[in-house]
């Protein structure tokens, strides 16, 4: 997967958030293909592990990184009011998920499945 900087960089009020969202994408076993999909939609894509990549928009910076297994782990900052948001794109992607939002000590706010339509 190439890396794009074609997207816009994190809202400085959700950079200075710190992470607060983590999930499992389940059914994947390559981050590359994840980022492809994230980059098709407007966002920017970089390398950051050996199989990781950082993912970028203005409202949501995650990285995605293999697991055992066929999944991807997700974690990163999200403006908490567009976690939504990202759950409907990983429906749109066709990629089953769980996804939970915490207030910053760690404390779940909401989590949510996502199951691709059709």
């Amino acid at each position: 997967m190439d890396t794009s900087d074609g997207g816009p960089e994190l809202d400085r009020r959700w950079a200075d958030l710190g992470n607060n969202v983590c999930g499992v994408l389940h059914g994947c076993r390559d981050a590359s293909a994840v980022a492809a999909r994230f980059v098709g939609a407007g966002w920017s894509s970089r390398s950051s592990s050996w199989h990781g990549y950082e993912l970028e928009t203005d409202w949501c910076r995650i990285e995605v990184e293999p697991a055992d297994g066929p999944e991807v782990l997700l974690n990163g900052v999200v403006d908490p009011g567009r976690v939504d948001a990202l759950g409907r794109l990983l429906d749109r992607f066709g990629i089953p998920h769980e996804l939970e939002l915490d207030d910053g000590d760690e404390a779940p706010v909401c989590e949510g499945r996502g199951r691709p339509s059709g």
